[in-house]
């Protein structure tokens, strides 16, 4: 049967309850969002003169619900009208509404009965086909679901749910002994493509993969913490970055989830396992268990490992439950490993170190390594799940066996059995068979090893295109320090930054001429994207800085006018060009965007042109394109008072506006209606290509130069008036006003009168005379190196 999510309901309007809700929201699902019935009134409600049947008091869980997924940071909903999706209901009055859910899922406590119980409730109002699903975290979907028709047992699976569920990538899906393949093969697929998620098929194990895994190498981390006399914030210099974890490293983290959740998740895992030496790693140590009572939780308790007094940070000394000053690792190794470049490197030179930060991050990786290898089988049918669920639910830059492999696998279990560890047996024969690693590749092609003995092809979505296997593959058609033009196939490039941080530079800005040259000969169309961190976080600003400071204003108008003339091209091309952009697309970085044919973005883009934020207003074409993104729909000649839509304009760019998703890039102009947005961003480049060849089939033709109708001089008298007026009330300094002038004169189009008609050039031409002569201020260049040195905005 063909099977859609058309309608979804979501039971337990918790945190992740909600959360949820509103991830199925983003994606344009509506939902019933439903809990239970208050058997009390709040002292509010008693004010309101409200009785326990008045429905604000009956929904009163999912009303809050929803409020505190609005009120989240970082935000739940991509667009705050997605909340306009769910419903509001309860358990007692709207179980008819389960009737429509194509997707029933269960969020309630983590408690077996209790999950039963409401099973049970919800069987009756459940259409046929219907699939439901817990977002336990760790209880065996196989009991909760005992007493169950056999149609619920075959549509029903595990669906877990990492928090918060708008950006954490895992999910892993619980089948149980009864579900059909089709309903696995269907909400992994709906997951992937629809809710944008890296999917995991896990067994029905306590705490499933990730947690398991996790959970266990935090305990690791916690015991030899203690063996080694290591702080708390040494622990975290050691466990961040440096082996490609995140920058939360190890008690940051902890803090964040919570030291009550972390010790339940722990407790669980102690309480079903049967092996003996598995009980006592998931042994909570005494000091944890005394934080726990003193509700030193973590940040929903504003205490835990760390805690903030005024502007300092104060580090727990676990011995006494005492805070004190920072005190971060010093040591040769981890200095190595610091200045090593790719993770491998770092995880090499710690790892194989002799002083204390290598025997400790030695001690805790290899125990993870080996807890890896011996679950294989009994948490996932491969080491694949086991390494994508925790860089997906746990954001590691690598999973375990990679880690494996990139120390050297066989040095590593020499050393490993030399110390007394003992190494599963099919490690073991891996190497007894003459193999060195857990992965192999060829040719951008890769295979996993499996434990019969031989390498499996490692398939990905038909969707999801990889630049770094094409590169491998030879389809590089030109490349420079900053830029590759890739072949994509079907006659489709790719034009990829990799600069560092993906900052324009010239060798980028000489990469777009060529593209787009390349392609008007030889191909159909062409993506710009990549697949680094961040899309492009704006033009290099240390160069900038450098020529400013050496005032060489011929070098800097000569790049500025190079960079206005490339995305100009990019505009004008005769054949069509889409964006892809994702992640942080800031400054130049929206201005090589702003121009293309389409847009296809990914939903978690945050674009914005926030050159205000070093002293400076866009110089690439930035503020023309926005422009005319606030002007299209006009017809051409109507009588139409412009001076809104500029006041808008001017308001974005002068207070920095970026967008919190691709959805708000929408809502604020940067892109337009016929803009696609992609929620998996896995597929962003096959879905940008499919956009190309889509202009391509329906015979793309370039736009046509049209003259801008502009307000003139009377209009930038009134954007100065609306500056001045928060220059007046304290809200912006002396600089920014100047700022502000600038933006409002090259916005307006000059001292010309309102009504006037400019040419694209002309409007160019005044921005780059306004960056230039912005370039020279002291001040700005304060704004600049203060920037570079501490990666945030001076406001002087």
């Amino acid at each position: 049967m063909a099977r859609s999510i058309r309608k979804a309901a979501v039971i337990g309007a918790g945190v992740m309850g909600s959360g949820i809700a509103a991830h199925l929201a983003n994606v344009g699902i509506p939902v019933h969002l439903l809990d239970i019935v208050p058997q009390s009134l709040t002292e509010e409600e008693e004010k309101k003169g409200l009785t326990l049947q008045h429905p604000a008091v009956r929904n009163r869980f999912s009303i809050k619900g929803i409020e505190t997924a609005l009120k989240s940071k970082p935000a739940s909903f991509y667009n705050k009208e997605d909340a306009d999706l769910i419903t509001v209901g309860n358990l007692e009055d709207d179980l008819n509404t389960l009737r429509d859910a194509d997707w029933i899922i269960e969020v309630v406590v983590e408690n077996l009965e209790v999950k039963k119980s409401l099973f049970e409730r919800i069987e009756p109002y459940r259409k046929e086909g219907a699939i439901v699903s817990t977002n336990t975290s760790g209880i065996s979907v196989n009991k909760m679901i005992e007493g169950r028709s056999l149609d619920f047992r075959q549509h029903f699976v595990g669906t877990h749910f990492f928090n918060p569920p708008r950006y954490l990538k895992l999910l892993e899906i619980i089948p149980n002994q009864d579900t059909l393949p089709e309903v696995v093969d269907f909400i992994s697929r709906f997951a992937e493509k629809t809710l944008g998620k890296g999917v995991v098929i896990a067994k029905d194990t306590v705490n499933f993969i990730a947690n398991r895994i996790g959970t266990y190498g935090l305990q690791v981390t916690i015991h030899e913490m203690m063996n080694f006399g290591l702080s708390i914030d040494e622990v975290d210099s050691l466990t961040g970055p440096v082996i490609g974890r995140p920058k939360s490293a190890t008690f940051r983290t902890l803090d964040v989830v919570g030291l009550d959740t972390y010790v339940h998740v722990a407790n669980n895992v102690r309480a079903n396992v049967t092996e003996e030496y598995e009980k006592e790693a998931f042994i909570i140590p005494e000091f944890i268990q005394e934080m726990v009572t003193r509700k030193w939780l973590g940040q929903k308790t504003k205490q835990g490992f760390y805690l903030k007094q005024g502007n300092e940070i104060l580090t727990l000394d676990y011995t006494t439950l005492e805070y004190g000053p920072k005190k971060k690792m010093k040591a040769p190794s981890l200095e190595a490993a610091k200045a090593a470049k790719g993770l491998p490197a770092k995880l090499k030179a710690l790892v194989y170190a002799d002083d204390k930060a290598g025997k400790f991050t030695w001690n805790i990786l290899k125990k993870v390594f080996l807890y890896s290898a011996e679950k294989l089988g009994e948490i996932a049918d491969d080491i694949v799940s086991i390494d994508r669920a925790m860089k997906w639910g746990f954001n590691w830059e690598m999973g375990p066996f990679e880690m494996w492999d990139s120390i050297g696998l066989e040095k590593s279990v020499k050393r490993m059995e030399e110390e007394g560890e003992i190494v599963p047996k099919w490690v073991k024969d891996l190497l007894v068979q003459g193999k060195t690693s857990f992965y192999q590749q060829e040719n951008g092609v890769y295979s996993f090893y499996v434990t019969n003995g031989e390498y499996r092809l490692l398939e990905e979505a038909p969707e999801k295109i990889s630049l770094k296997a094409l590169k491998e593959q030879k389809k590089v058609i030109k490349s420079n320090s900053g830029a590759s033009l890739i072949d994509l196939g079907d006659g489709v490039a790719c034009l990829e930054f990799h600069s560092p941080n993906n900052a324009i530079g010239a060798d980028i800005i000489q990469m777009i001429n060529y593209s787009v040259d390349e392609v008007a000969r030889n191909y159909e169309g062409m993506v710009i994207g990549n697949q680094s961190k961040n899309f492009c976080v704006g033009a290099n600003l240390m160069l900038l800085l450098m020529e400013a400071q050496d005032e060489n204003w011929f070098e800097i108008e000569m790049i500025v006018k190079q960079f206005q003339d490339a995305t100009m091209k990019l505009k004008y091309s005769e054949k069509p060009v889409v964006a892809a952009p994702y992640g942080m697309t800031l400054g130049g970085g929206a201005e090589v965007v702003l121009p293309t044919a389409k847009v296809q973005a990914s939903a978690e883009t945050y674009i914005g042109l926030v050159e205000v934020g070093v002293g400076l207003i866009p110089g690439g074409g930035g503020n023309k394109e926005l422009l005319l993104r606030h002007l299209e729909g006009i017809p051409e000649g109507a009588n139409v008072d412009l001076q809104p839509l500029i006041n808008q304009t001017f308001e974005k760019i002068a207070m920095a506006k970026v967008s919190t998703s691709g959805k708000e890039g929408k809502t604020l102009g940067f892109f337009r209606k016929m803009d696609q947005i992609s929620y998996n961003q896995d597929f962003l480049i096959y879905d940008a290509k499919q956009a190309v060849l889509s202009l391509a089939k329906n015979g793309y033709q370039p736009p046509k130069p049209k003259k801008i109708r502009v307000v003139g001089e009377s209009g930038y008298a009134v954007m100065k008036l609306g500056a001045y007026s928060l220059k007046v009330g304290g809200q912006i300094s002396d600089h920014d006003m100047k700022i502000a002038e600038k933006l409002a004169f090259v916005l307006a189009g000059g001292r010309v009168p309102a009504g006037s008609l400019v040419t694209e050039q002309y409007l160019l031409d005044i921005e780059r005379e306004a960056f230039l002569s912005l370039s020279g201020e002291p001040k700005t260049q304060e704004r600049m190196l203060y920037m570079l040195q501490k990666g945030k905005p001076l406001r002087n």
